[in-house]
């Protein structure tokens, strides 16, 4: 298992690989806000754990299964701030507080993240759910949406067409 630390810097890496093709300490280190010795000291760790190639002095790239964490770690980072966003928080502190909770997610957790945002991006129907739940939010006072009164669908006992 990896720690909230290693997926961090996975992360980075794929991100500065995938804008300039590799990466380099001091791009971690500005990524990161560390210092070059703190990131290099982690460099030569995730070498040893087969996350990272990394020669001193020179570019580090992911070996397969750093890839592979890194892609996951920024998947879940991505479906946590959309879920945040559509949910009506702000961008800035969806985008913080998606680093924070990304690390510790269950799997059915972030399952159920992931379906909840496929489900509410599916339709415009849909973010009249939304809009109510802002309404909500801002004055406490609850809109039953008239869709829900004239659903028909399979779920409450009517086939749609």
């Amino acid at each position: 298992m990896t720690t909230e630390r290693t997926e961090d810097y996975l992360k980075a890496i794929e991100k500065i690989i995938e804008k300039k093709g590799y990466a380099q300490v001091k791009d971690i280190s500005r990524e990161l806000d560390l210092s070059s010795p703190s990131v290099t000291g982690m460099f030569k760790k995730l070498t040893k754990m087969g996350y990272i190639n990394y020669e001193k002095y020179g570019g580090v790239t992911l070996t397969a299964e750093g890839e592979k964490i890194a892609k996951k770690t920024m998947e879940k980072h991505s479906t946590i701030r959309d879920f945040l966003l559509i949910i009506g928080l702000e961008d800035e502190i969806a985008n913080h507080d998606a680093c924070r909770i990304e690390h510790i997610l269950t799997p059915q957790t972030f399952d159920r993240f992931t379906k909840f945002v496929e489900y509410m991006n599916s339709s415009e129907e849909l973010s009249l759910c939304l809009d109510h739940f802002k309404y909500f939010y801002n004055t406490g006072e609850i809109i039953t949406p008239s869709i829900y009164l004239k659903c028909e669908c399979p779920v409450h006992g009517k086939k749609q067409d």
